[in-house]
C-alpha cells in the first residue's frame, strides 16, 4: 500500500504531568460521598440528597435544590458539583435527533459527544481519552495523538448532559430518558480502564447513586488491549463487549490497527471469545469498511472463518462501519456493491451480519472530526 501518513507511536499511558480535572460526586461511590461530605463538615445524607439532584432530577443549577439548607448549598455543590466541561458547539443532523458537542474540559483539552435518537431508543456516544493514542491510520482521533485520560465524572458528564437535553425536550420526540451507551468516542476505553469501569459503575448504580441503566444497554469498544478484555471479563457487569477488528489477517491489521503487533488476531478474537462465553454476552466485531484495503471478498470469507473456528454457538454478530472518510485522507467509504458482497459472504457462513446506521455524517460525524477543526 502507498501514500501512508506518518505512523505515529503506540501510547498505552497518558502524558505524566498533567493536571487532573476536579473531583466530583460521579467519581465517587455512595459511601465515598458521605465521607466527602462528612469531611467538609456537613451531615452525611447530604450526599444522598445531592446524588439525587444530579442522577435523577438532572438539576445543574444549585438555586433548583430547594431541599438544602441556603446557607449550606454553595458549599455543597462547590464540593461535590463543580463544573467539569463547557459547551463549545452543538451541531445537528437527522433533523435535530442526531445532536454532536464539542467540549472544551477544565485545561482546555477538547472532546466529543453525539446523542443518537433513533424510535425506540436514544444513544449517546460518549469519549474516554482527550485524543487517543491507538494511532490507527485512518482515523482523526488516532491521529491527533493522546492528550490525557479522562475522568470518571467527565465520562460520566457526558451522559448526563445528554440526559438534561433530553429531559427539557430539547431534543425533537418529547422528553425520553438514555437508554444505550457506547463508548465508541474519542479514546481506547480499555487503556484508560479504571475510569471507564468508575463510568460503568455510574451509570449501572440504582438510583439516585447513578443514572440505573441497564448494563445491557453500555457498551464498550477496544483496538484489542487483551490483558483488560480478560479483565472485563470478571468484573460481574455483563456489558456488551465491541472489539474493533478491521482486517482478518495480521499483516493487514498490523496497519490498520498498530495494537496488533502485540496482541494478534488470533490473540483478540480469543479474547473477545472468553469474554462470550465467561458472560454470556455477545460480543460485537466492529469492521470499519475502506474501499480497496480491507473490503475483498475473499477477506469476508477469512473472517468468517476466524470467527467460527471458535463455534457458532451465537457468540459473536460483526457490524460492518461505512467509513466517514476525513478530509483529504486516501481511505473512502467502499462501493455498496462490494459491501453488500461482504455481507453477502458473511451471512453465508452463518455469521450475523449488520450494516452501522451511519448518523450525521454532515456533522463530521466520526469522533475526532469535529475537534481536529478547532486545533
Amino acid at each position: 500500500m502507498t501514500d501512508s501518513p506518518r505512523q505515529l507511536p503506540l501510547v498505552l499511558a497518558e502524558p505524566r504531568g498533567r493536571k487532573k480535572p476536579p473531583r466530583h460526586l460521579a467519581d465517587l461511590t455512595e459511601a465515598e460521598r458521605v465521607e466527602a461530605v462528612t469531611a467538609a463538615g456537613l451531615p452525611g445524607f447530604r450526599a444522598k440528597q445531592l446524588s439525587t439532584h444530579y442522577f435523577s432530577r438532572l438539576v445543574d443549577d444549585p438555586a433548583e435544590m430547594t431541599d438544602l439548607p441556603a446557607g449550606q448549598r454553595d458549599e455543597l455543590v462547590a464540593t461535590l458539583l463543580p463544573p467539569l466541561m463547557t459547551p463549545l458547539r452543538t451541531m445537528e443532523a437527522d433533523r435535530g435527533t442526531t445532536r454532536k458537542t464539542l467540549w472544551k474540559l477544565f485545561d482546555g483539552a477538547l472532546v466529543e459527544s453525539v446523542l443518537m435518537r433513533y424510535p425506540g431508543r436514544v444513544t449517546m456516544c460518549v469519549s474516554s481519552q482527550a485524543g487517543c493514542g491507538m494511532a490507527c491510520p485512518f482515523c482523526a482521533t488516532g491521529q491527533g495523538g493522546l492528550q490525557r485520560n479522562m475522568s470518571t465524572a467527565e465520562i460520566v458528564e457526558q451522559v448526563v448532559a445528554g440526559a438534561r437535553s433530553l429531559a427539557r425536550g430539547e431534543v425533537p420526540g418529547g422528553t425520553a430518558r438514555v437508554s444505550n451507551v457506547v463508548f465508541m468516542g474519542m479514546g481506547e476505553p480499555l487503556a484508560n480502564y479504571k475510569a471507564v469501569m468508575g463510568a460503568v459503575r455510574r451509570l449501572t448504580d440504582p438510583a439516585p447513586g447513578g443514572l440505573g441503566m441497564s448494563a445491557r444497554g453500555v457498551t464498550v469498544s477496544t483496538v484489542g488491549l487483551v490483558p483488560r478484555i480478560n479483565q472485563l471479563a470478571t468484573e460481574g457487569i455483563p456489558v456488551t463487549l465491541a472489539l474493533s477488528l478491521h482486517a482478518p489477517d495480521d499483516e493487514l491489521r498490523n496497519e490498520l490497527v498498530p495494537i496488533n503487533t502485540r496482541f494478534s488476531v488470533a490473540e483478540s478474537v480469543e479474547a473477545a471469545w472468553n469474554y462470550a462465553r465467561t458472560t454470556k454476552r455477545r460480543v460485537s466485531i466492529e469492521y470499519a469498511m475502506m474501499r480497496g484495503i480491507n473490503d475483498q471478498a475473499w477477506r469476508a470469507d477469512l473472517l468468517g472463518d476466524v470467527l467460527n473456528s471458535y463455534g457458532d454457538w451465537g457468540w459473536v454478530h460483526v457490524n460492518l462501519i461505512p467509513l466517514n472518510p476525513t478530509p483529504g485522507s486516501k481511505w473512502t467509504a467502499s462501493d455498496p456493491k462490494d459491501e453488500r458482497e461482504f455481507v453477502r459472504r458473511l451471512e453465508a457462513k452463518g455469521v450475523p451480519t449488520t450494516v452501522r446506521d451511519t448518523r450525521g455524517r454532515e456533522i463530521d460525524g466520526a469522533c475526532g472530526q469535529l475537534a481536529a477543526t478547532e486545533v
